[in-house]
């Protein structure tokens, strides 16, 4: 199965466009490649695409000032949807960083051509909005989880979503993630392994 047809499986089970429906927008997804520590998108700039992650993990973080170190915010990766969601909807400057982790391919639409699918194709106009519940989904969990979860549950938690995320980035973005220090996770991940 080739990534096009991934991507079209994908979508089908996500949001039900119908197979016409996803050959009329299939021209407008583009392949593109990043290389470890390449940018799906920087701080100060406008998210101008949609990506739908084929290979590879990515982290969204920011720069604190204050602490004068990079936060984690989010991971994504294989068969997830990468974007900054309010730089993409309102077209203006995003507050953060989107990096590969590691070499990567994407699909990726433009947040044009994606709102020219919208208004002639119903199925892909419910693509957008199961997106946009997708996209507050994730940034509520990820509030609930800070205000309510231990560093070890969210410890536990990353590992459901991202099975093998120790094997691929250094512990000390998953620390970040957490917002603990190192040898803190190291004892997390020795009492987990007893």
């Amino acid at each position: 199965m080739n990534k096009y047809e991934h991507l079209e499986e994908f979508i089908l089970n996500f949001a039900a466009v119908s197979p016409a429906d996803f050959e009329i927008g299939l021209p407008y997804w583009k392949s593109r490649t990043l290389k470890k520590g390449e940018y799906f998108n920087m701080q100060n700039l406008v998210c101008t695409d949609l990506g739908f992650i084929s290979k590879g993990i990515f982290r969204i973080y920011y720069f604190d000032e204050d602490a004068g170190h990079e936060r984690n915010l989010f991971f994504f990766s294989e068969n997830q949807f990468i974007v900054s969601f309010r730089s993409f909807i309102h077209q203006h400057a995003c507050q953060y960083f989107i990096e590969a982790m590691e070499d990567a391919e994407i699909l990726s639409i433009q947040y044009t051509d994606l709102q020219a699918l919208y208004k002639p194709h119903s199925s892909w106009e419910r693509f957008g909005r199961l997106l946009a519940e997708l996209f507050f989904e994730y940034s509520q969990s990820r509030v609930e989880e800070l205000l309510f979860f231990t560093h070890e549950q969210r410890y536990v938690k990353l590992l459901k979503d991202h099975p093998n995320i120790v094997e691929r980035i250094p512990l000390y973005h998953i620390s970040s993630f957490l917002g603990i220090k190192t040898p803190s996770l190291s004892r997390i991940r020795k009492r987990l392994a007893q």
